[in-house]
């Protein structure tokens, strides 16, 4: 596969969650944000079939600070076969611990896929990809964890430092992305680590093998 430069984008947010799939009743975030989230945000800027964004690293350039709060959701799904879904008969409350006022350094590139045509080069991508980020130009907007958490991107300054700058800390078993290689897409995991203030992301193999061998030790 034809692999794109890294880009560096600046994402930041007066609310975040970004899930821990271990809490069934409760909403409780990561510490930082998950390398499905950050892609979620390159993805809101250039989304083609024909390329894949590959996240690197993500710098936590803000206190990492929490907020508690109740949420009004909905305990089921509307049916694919249609039909009426009563809002006021499955709705239920959920506190949620947040994250507040973040802000991120996230790094990624971009593969070709087996979808790209002939017509289409990394070039192409990488200029369509710039000319959409300093433009302000977005498919959806981009959010940090939960729809209603926007997030406001940027190109990077290239300013400032990750905080934590002299502390190392494991954060624990971290959601990586889901395999889509695989039919239903499988959840996949890694050993989360905050590392002067830099969550490093391992590849994608490196995240298949850890969920098939490391998370079960």
């Amino acid at each position: 596969m034809s692999t794109g430069k890294s880009f560096t984008m600046r994402a930041t947010g007066a609310l975040a969650c970004f899930t821990r799939p271990e809490m069934k009743v409760e909403r409780v975030s990561y510490e930082v944000m998950t390398p499905s989230a950050a892609r979620g945000v390159f993805e809101a800027v250039l989304w083609k079939p024909a390329i894949s964004w590959r996240i690197h690293e993500v710098r936590v350039m803000a206190p990492v600070r929490w907020a508690s709060f109740l949420r009004n959701e909905v305990s089921k799904r509307a049916s694919a076969q249609g039909g009426e879904l009563l809002i006021e008969e499955n709705r239920t409350q959920r506190n949620t611990v947040a994250l507040r006022d973040v802000d991120y350094r996230i790094t990624a590139s971009f593969e070709l896929t087996d979808k790209a045509g002939p017509e289409d080069s990394v070039r192409k991508f990488e200029e369509m990809f710039e000319r959409r980020l300093a433009g302000g130009q977005q498919f959806h907007q981009p959010y940090l964890g939960c729809r209603e958490f926007a997030a406001h991107v940027e190109p990077d300054p290239g300013t400032g430092t990750p905080v934590d700058a002299g502390v190392e800390r494991p954060l624990g078993i971290m959601f990586f992305d889901f395999d889509y290689a695989e039919s239903p897409p499988r959840p996949l995991f890694f050993a989360a680590r905050l590392e002067r203030g830099v969550l490093k992301v391992p590849s994608l193999e490196e995240a298949r093998e850890f969920t098939a061998h490391g998370a079960q030790s």
